[in-house]
């Protein structure tokens, strides 16, 4: 039995550098995301057309968007398990079997680290497939592939040996731990979107791409606006940012003889937007009241 173990390790393995190879090399790289909180947009560029920082990087997500790998190292990663993979499949020397324990060794360390960091960046184990953060199913999953790489250092035979000789038994093994992996693998399901085979889950309000004319759209038609409207002494806003699942607009406003500035927050939730407002006293600097806006 421990000969068929050996030798389905071998195949699992090989699968798994060149399935990680494969989607380094050709899933295409997103646009990683703005810092968290852009602040300071200028509202002239908002209205001559030139989109808001948030706007250019998609939407202004946490950290996790912001892959820890460049795409150089990437495809140099890729680049390595692809020619390992190959090696496992065509050659049985312990160097092989040796590299192949080591970088899984390593991959293990990496992903321990950032789930320990809570970094909130995805492992990229599966290059852009591998966004979503670390959690416990990618520890579990790279400390299993070290254990299958350490198993196989006793195989006597390389991967197109097991395929060609190999008892049925093997075969049966390898389906097995290859639906663990899928099953440990949350690269599965963005894959499957990829594809079109799944539909896209809706992005959270705090990472969803939000035109900056969806907001205008929404803060003009909410009653909101409608009863400060008469206040508003320019329909060019002051300043324009965006945080977690809201954008907020400043106003500049006259009321009562007064200069005031006036504060919208438009929701960037895909349904059922609300708008809210507060007035606050206009600081010599043009800088709104940030604290007062958000406690009133």
């Amino acid at each position: 039995m421990l000969p068929v173990v050996q030798s389905t390790q071998v195949l699992v393995l090989a699968f798994v550098l060149l399935a990680a190879s494969l989607a380094k090399l050709t899933v295409p790289q997103v646009v990683p995301a703005a810092p968290h909180g852009v602040r300071g947009v200028p509202a002239a560029d908002d209205v001559r057309g030139v989109p808001a920082a948030d706007e250019v990087y998609g939407v202004a997500a946490p950290g996790r968007r912001t892959p820890w790998l460049s795409r150089q190292v990437t495809l140099g990663l890729g680049v390595f398990e692809g020619v390992l993979g190959l090696a496992m499949m065509m050659s049985a020397h312990a160097s092989v079997r040796l590299a192949t324990t080591v970088m899984f060794a390593a991959a293990t360390w990496v992903v321990g680290e950032l789930r320990r960091q809570g970094s909130g960046t995805g492992c990229g184990c599966f290059g852009e497939l591998s966004r979503e953060p670390v959690g416990r199913r990618g520890v579990v999953r790279t400390g299993l592939c070290t254990l299958a790489a350490v198993v196989a250092l006793g195989a006597p035979h390389s991967g197109t040996d097991v395929l060609r000789q190999g008892p049925a038994l093997v075969g049966l093994v390898f389906v097995a731990e290859l639906t663990l992996f899928a099953a440990l693998s949350p690269e599965l399901p963005a894959l499957l979107e990829r594809l079109g085979l799944r539909p896209r889950a809706a992005a959270p309000c705090d990472r969803r791409r939000s035109p900056l004319a969806e907001t205008y759209q929404a803060l003009h038609a909410s009653d909101a606006w409608l009863s400060r409207e008469n206040a508003i002494a320019s329909a060019a806003p002051l300043d324009v940012w965006r945080e977690g699942c809201w954008r907020f607009l400043v106003f500049p406003a006259r009321v009562d003889g007064r200069d005031m500035e006036i504060v919208f927050a438009v929701s960037t939730a895909a349904r059922h937007r609300t708008v809210r407002s507060a007035l606050v006293e206009a600081e010599p600097s043009g800088t709104p009241d940030v604290a007062a806006a958000r406690s009133a």
